[in-house]
């Protein structure tokens, strides 16, 4: 108990040291419906990271679009480095059944790498047939 009242209190200032520098993210993703030409949101978009020794992938983070297609807040800005391979895997499978759209994609996987301390944005333009992306700003 007092190893888990610790771990919570060390969070706690963690995440306070974190706010405390303006809550920072390094990556950010948004979803563009380009037959529409709407954003995509309540869009599942999971985020993973390749073990350099392993090379497998493993879920670090799954977040939802926003009302504007966007998700602002992946990958906190912290002490460490956030370098490495990534793998955004965005399930567009609902999406598309919830507009009524048979679509080619249950999911669509972007792989990148970061290399730095800059933001990267990873946004991609979608429709039933087709995705298109790149690195954005």
């Amino acid at each position: 108990m007092k190893k888990l009242a610790l771990y919570l209190v060390l969070s706690l200032a963690s995440l306070t040291a974190w706010a405390q520098q303006g809550g920072k993210y390094q990556l950010s993703s948004h979803i563009l419906d380009i037959t529409q030409g709407v954003p995509a949101s309540g869009v599942t978009v999971q985020l993973e990271k390749q073990d350099v020794t392993t090379l497998e992938w493993k879920i670090i983070d799954e977040k939802t679009t926003d009302e504007n297609g966007r998700i602002k807040d992946f990958l906190p800005v912290t002490s460490g480095n956030n370098n490495g391979n990534y793998r955004l895997r965005f399930m567009v499978d609902e999406y598309f059944k919830q507009e009524q759209t048979e679509s080619f994609y249950p999911y669509i996987e972007v792989v990148f790498r970061i290399q730095d301390d800059k933001h990267y944005h990873v946004p991609i333009t979608l429709s039933p047939y087709g995705h298109s992306t790149y690195r954005g700003s």
